[in-house]
């Protein structure tokens, strides 16, 4: 389906991720708002519909209240799914576009690719150029790199921050859930308890794959932009600065990255 045109429209942008929902409002090609809720159940999405998209409806959730208006009538919804039950709850929605990988004109793709990478790689090229190398810091810490003109070079997943820590809590009988601080700085790396070891081998482990396939990707593209994105990016990059300030200083941070690539789309 062809989008229609943005001039000083409002629509909004939604990302359905494994762990929460990702907002943003637009008009036309600003960004104007960008927020978070968890899973919403269909009662709730029916609610936010039939009140015309007045998110105060969610008051009651805690949920941040975006500055954030449709004007007048209900606005176009584009959604870019990666877990495909949850889709299901827009379908009855005439508004909802639900965008797919054949989509977006990134060329040497292969079906699995999630749409999240695609569009994070595709906004990425758009703001920054290409080549370009994706670092998504969310629930799956994800490379994925583009070359000249958009074309995929490939990338790699692992388990990100956050489902490694709950993963050892989870299949261990005897190790804790260990939270990581926004404000800390690097633990340290010799520890003498358990919640110290559990940081010490799961950041620097994760920071040194992250160094190891940067050299790798500035190997083969030496002037390449790098930049950082999802939900664990700020620790992520905090760490990069305090251990790899070299490395940091050409690394960006933008948690808008699908946003963008979904823009990009709407706007060719």
């Amino acid at each position: 389906m062809r989008p229609p045109s943005l001039t000083n429209k409002s629509w909004l942008a939604l990302v359905i991720g494994n762990s929460r929902w990702h907002w943003a409002g637009f008009r036309g090609n600003n960004l104007e708002d960008a927020w978070e809720t968890g899973h919403l159940e269909k009662e709730a999405i029916e609610g936010l519909i039939a009140g015309g998209f007045d998110f105060k409806v969610w008051g009651d959730k805690g949920w941040k209240q975006p500055n954030w208006q449709t004007g007048s009538g209900n606005p176009p919804v584009w959604i870019a799914c990666v877990v495909p039950k949850q889709q299901e709850l827009w379908q009855s929605y005439p508004q909802a576009h639900f965008i797919t990988l054949e989509e977006i004109p990134l060329r040497g793709t292969y079906p699995s690719l999630g749409i999240d990478r695609a569009l994070a790689l595709w906004g990425a090229g758009t703001q920054l150029g290409w080549p370009v190398l994706v670092i998504d810091a969310g629930t799956a810490l994800t490379f994925t790199g583009g070359e000249h003109e958009g074309k995929l070079v490939g990338g790699a997943i692992l388990p990100g921050l956050g489902l490694q820590l709950r993963s050892l809590q989870q299949g261990t009988a005897a190790l804790p859930l260990v939270e990581v601080s926004l404000a800390a700085s690097p633990p340290v790396r010799w520890a003498l308890n358990t919640e110290n070891a559990i940081l010490s081998g799961v950041i620097y482990t994760l920071l040194a794959g992250i160094r190891d396939f940067i050299a790798a990707w500035w190997q083969k593209f030496p002037e390449s932009a790098i930049t950082l994105t999802g939900g664990d990016r700020v620790f992520l990059f905090n760490y990069l600065q305090a251990l790899y300030p070299e490395i940091a200083a050409r690394v960006t941070s933008d948690p808008y990255l699908i946003f963008w690539g979904m823009r990009a789309l709407l706007s060719k």
